[in-house]
């Protein structure tokens, strides 16, 4: 007899033989591997193509969700240098303004410096010239003073024939009287 003529035998024998929990029993070794068998062809049938199916599809969804998650990670790389780029030249520019507007300062200063320059020097000038004028008015009114009292007194000097004391008292008199004046 074959092998597998002597187990289906036994297995269908009945097992006359009651064993502890580690005596073999080639029946119960059959029907454990032809039940093992059969669930193994069921689930590979059943079962086995929808869960390979499923762990394909977390696999590739897995594998796409850390390709876009690198791909985000380079673009926002990119994003990162533009923005350095794009924040170095907006600094150039500012800088270039900030210098430009120091030195349109430094030119508008020296400009307002000289004009006030001017204005001051003209502004003495005038009055230079106003100081002299009226110096010079001045000095004409005391001239024309000075020649009405020389000519007042040697008129009076003149009337009256005085001697040396009386012609002092007169210049004297006279000299009050303009003083009053």
């Amino acid at each position: 007899m074959n092998l597998l003529s002597y187990l289906l035998l036994f297995t269908f024998s009945g097992g006359e033989a009651q064993g502890g929990p580690l005596d073999v029993n080639p029946g119960l070794i059959l029907w454990t591997v032809v039940t093992f068998l059969f669930l193994l062809f069921v689930l590979k049938k059943i079962a086995w193509k929808p869960i390979l199916n499923s762990l394909n599809e977390r696999e590739n969804l897995i594998k796409e969700s850390l390709e876009k998650a690198e791909n985000a990670r380079k673009e926002a790389e990119k994003l990162i240098a533009e923005n350095k780029s794009s924040m170095a030249k907006a600094e150039e520019e500012a800088q270039k303004i900030i210098d430009q507007s120091r030195e349109h300062a430094e030119k508008l200063k020296t400009q307002i410096l000289d004009e006030s320059k001017q204005t001051a020097k003209k502004m003495i000038e005038d009055a230079a010239a106003e100081i002299e004028r009226k110096n010079a008015d001045a000095f004409n009114k005391l001239k024309d003073q000075v020649a009405d009292i020389a000519i007042n007194a040697a008129e009076k000097i003149l009337k009256e024939n005085l001697d040396k004391k009386q012609q002092i008292k007169l210049v004297d008199k006279y000299l009050d009287e303009m003083n009053k004046n």
